[in-house]
């Protein structure tokens, strides 16, 4: 349960607004060098180059090398077993310091398998303060190494939920920071063990200010740490935060997709929504990979916050009471729109289309539905949104492309190559879609209109509600 995914879902924002221009403007130049007046206030120095850079020996030029990350909330694996981490091979639990064998094991596609293939290289492993949750982090690392894999994991300590007043409260982050600082998965980076935080902008553990407190915690007598920190305040003082190596949102960017929570005031009293329309997701990724020269890591919120609906893995472990606004909208649509620009993200280049996709989400319900027998009520914020349809296409060749619900019909002529298209919803329909295009023989002649449709079940946008479920359903054609 993250409040304060609020920052980093207003800077993505933020971003957009800063480079949208309808003159024919060099976005990319002038964005580049106020990114890099941004970070020269924020570190006092010249923007980090060397870091993400490695010096091709056939050129002798450098090269960026970009990282991606997904933020996964271990609070959300209560259940998990080493299959649930893994790749199947393995049944085990560890819980309190032993290994016990499970007879309802998570039979799912392991979380490290799925998110390494679709070109993610780390897993912030968010961890709180539930006495399981050293546990479940021990199988993960375990499940990484038993996979022989290059992916590599790293903490996010949780300050919202780790105590940090006391002495005594660094004690079990020093502890998890020795216990995997020589794990093969472990992220390090310019020598040091990655350590990331959401929140812990007010930690002192037992220190006079913040800053001495976490140089306390993690830069005495422990291996070298690279700290990332998420501190939400005010980014004229970063420079007086001399523990810090980078700040999450900035030198590592958060890329969120979607977010809807909704709680009543008898649990988390959380009942609102931030805006997501405009294809955000895809345009923050854009963004990000314009000027991936200055930005080196990407990190996706989230792999797994159901509670706040902005999950791009599968939907499976313990949710946080969030099942009547997640389960039946499933995300991993934008896991495999993902794999797209994170391979741009990467290598500075767009990769080539092999077959047509279709990806599209929308909320399934109007946003001044009204359902009276959900006692939480409307979330704040519904105004904002609007009821529409985003949809990207991916096509091999130019076609004509139809997006279909009830009254509402656009066929639009696109070229190859990736497109954005929208589609206003108002009445009770089932999506639907196709491509077409052409046929060309063997011998080039042009035949009839070749058509493809995509009528993804399920996807029924309904003017009336049983709840004021704000979520996205998002569905993607086959690869």
């Amino acid at each position: 349960m993250h409040l304060h995914f609020l920052g980093l879902l207003l800077a993505a924002v933020g971003l957009l607004c800063l480079v949208r221009t309808s003159e024919g403007i060099d976005i990319q130049g002038d964005f580049v060098q106020d990114i890099n007046g941004v970070i020269q206030v924020i570190f006092g120095v010249n923007p980090p180059q060397s870091s993400p850079d490695q010096s091709n020996p056939r050129t002798g030029k450098k090269t960026v090398v970009n990282l991606v990350f997904a933020h996964h909330i271990v609070g959300n694996t209560y259940n998990y077993d080493m299959n649930a981490w893994s790749d199947g091979k393995y049944s085990d639990f560890r819980h309190s310091g032993k290994v016990i064998r499970l007879v309802n094991k998570v039979a799912m596609d392991s979380d490290i398998k799925l998110a390494s293939s679709k070109g993610i290289d780390a897993f912030a492993l968010n961890v709180g303060r539930d006495a399981w949750e050293p546990d479940q982090i021990a199988n993960a690392y375990t499940a990484a190494e038993n996979l022989n894999t290059t992916f590599k994991l790293f903490l996010s300590f949780d300050m919202t939920s780790l105590p940090c007043e006391n002495v005594q409260d660094a004690d079990l982050l020093r502890q998890y920071i020795t216990t995997y600082a020589q794990h093969p998965n472990q992220l390090l980076y310019n020598g040091g063990v990655f350590v990331s935080t959401f929140a812990g902008e007010n930690c002192l553990f037992g220190s006079s200010n913040v800053n001495q407190g976490w140089l306390n915690t993690l830069k005495t007598d422990l291996p070298s740490v690279y700290f990332v920190p998420s501190f939400f305040v005010d980014p004229r003082t970063f420079p007086t935060y001399t523990v810090m190596d980078g700040i999450f949102n900035t030198y590592m960017a958060s890329v969120s997709p979607w977010f809807f929570t909704h709680y009543g005031i008898d649990t988390y009293n959380k009942n609102f929504i931030y805006r997501g329309d405009d294809w955000l997701f895809a345009q923050r990724w854009e963004i990000l990979i314009n000027h991936r020269r200055v930005v080196p890591f990407a990190e996706v919120v989230t792999w797994n916050d159901y509670g706040e609906s902005s999950y791009v893995g599968p939907i499976k472990g313990v949710q946080p009471m969030s099942e009547s606004w997640v389960n039946g909208f499933d995300h991993q649509g934008w896991l495999d729109l993902m794999q797209y620009y994170i391979s741009a993200f990467k290598t500075g280049r767009y990769p080539l289309i092999t077959k047509d996709r279709i990806f599209i989400w929308a909320r399934l319900y109007p946003r001044n539905v009204d359902a009276p027998n959900d006692h939480v009520g409307r979330p704040d914020h519904w105004e904002w949104t609007q009821d529409t349809l985003w949809a990207i296409v991916l096509l091999t060749s130019p076609a004509n492309v139809t997006l279909n619900c009830g009254p509402s019909t656009q066929t639009s002529s696109l070229p190859s190559g990736l497109s954005k298209l929208s589609l206003n919803l108002s009445e009770t329909c089932d999506v639907s879609s196709s491509i077409t295009r052409d046929s060309v023989s063997a011998d080039g002649s042009i035949g009839g209109p070749e058509v493809t449709t995509f009528s993804p079940p399920g996807f029924r946008y309904t003017t009336s509600a049983p709840s004021y479920n704000f979520n996205a359903f998002v569905v993607a054609s086959s690869a």
